[in-house]
């Protein structure tokens, strides 16, 4: 069950100077890739979803909750810089000012919204939820909210730099503090899980299964000695799990070259292709 306090926003949003092409930037942060409803759907999908102990479940429900709060901080942010924006299309063609201060705002937020925020991107691009991870295994979960919270504050601290208003300034100082908190709380969640030791993920499958050969080998594709091997903390010394020692290995071909044969006479191609029994026993007539 989720509740709402009477429309009040979690924390304050003030537009000085009303903008329509930051309007438009400030879509990103509700639709984009890195966006709000991206996080919010993932947090809570995750806990819906989750077994285990029920305080990481707890957690996610309620960060998943505070992002509602802000999509709806950003969405009266656009509403408010799109204030004094032209209404009207017909006003633009006639006048070439208003054009060009038309022509770098997003059109839709003048015909179809009447001046409010969608859920799109900056480009325009529907939210789709492409990019809303929970894969039911609470670490993997824990270490995709912190890459998730890492592009959302990047955005955040960019959007920052592109505004000279200070009530927007605030907003997004707050947005990206939340950030801050939200990436200590999952990587703290994730090492209290077991970190690095609950590595790889999943822990539950039998590593003597897996070919010693290749399960803490770097490998490179470099055609000949000439092309530099890229060393670091990965191709060398004790592996971050703590299970093994990494080496590099410089990748030779294992398996022979493919022959598929020729193609059946039942299938779409020219004659060349053919072979007349390929199929007929898997596909009789």
């Amino acid at each position: 069950m989720f509740y709402h306090d009477g429309g009040k926003l979690q924390y304050p949003v003030r537009v000085d100077t009303p903008n329509p092409v930051f309007a438009k930037a400030l879509q990103q942060a509700i639709g984009g890739i890195q966006g709000e409803i991206r996080v919010c759907l993932q947090y809570l999908f995750q806990a819906w979803g989750a077994r285990g102990p029920a305080k990481y479940r707890d957690m996610l429900l309620e960060t998943g909750t505070e992002e509602i709060a802000h999509i709806e901080m950003l969405a009266t942010a656009v509403a408010l810089n799109l204030e004094g924006a032209p209404l009207e299309q017909d006003e633009a063609a006639k006048d070439p000012m208003v054009a060009a201060a038309l022509g770098g705002m997003n059109v839709q937020h003048v015909i179809t919204t009447c001046m409010a925020a969608m859920p799109v991107d900056a480009s325009g691009v529907p939210f789709n939820a492409s990019h809303c991870y929970a894969s039911g295994n609470t670490a993997a979960d824990m270490l995709a909210n912190a890459v998730a919270e890492s592009t959302g504050r990047m955005l955040a601290c960019q959007l920052y730099k592109m505004t000279d208003d200070a009530g927007m300034k605030d907003m997004l100082a707050y947005l990206v503090a939340r950030d801050t908190m939200h990436q200590n709380q999952w990587l703290a969640a994730w090492e209290e899980l077991g970190g690095r030791e609950n590595h790889p993920i999943p822990n539950n499958f039998d590593q003597s299964i897996e070919p010693a050969e290749f399960n803490y080998t770097f490998l490179t594709f470099g055609k000949d000695e000439s092309v530099p091997q890229p060393e670091g903390n990965w191709s060398g010394g004790e592996s971050f799990d703590g299970r093994s020692t990494f080496s590099i290995e410089r990748m030779t071909p294992r398996g022979e070259k493919p022959d598929l044969g020729m193609a059946s006479p039942k299938a779409a191609v020219q004659k060349a292709q053919e072979d007349g029994g390929l199929l007929d026993k898997i596909m009789p007539s």
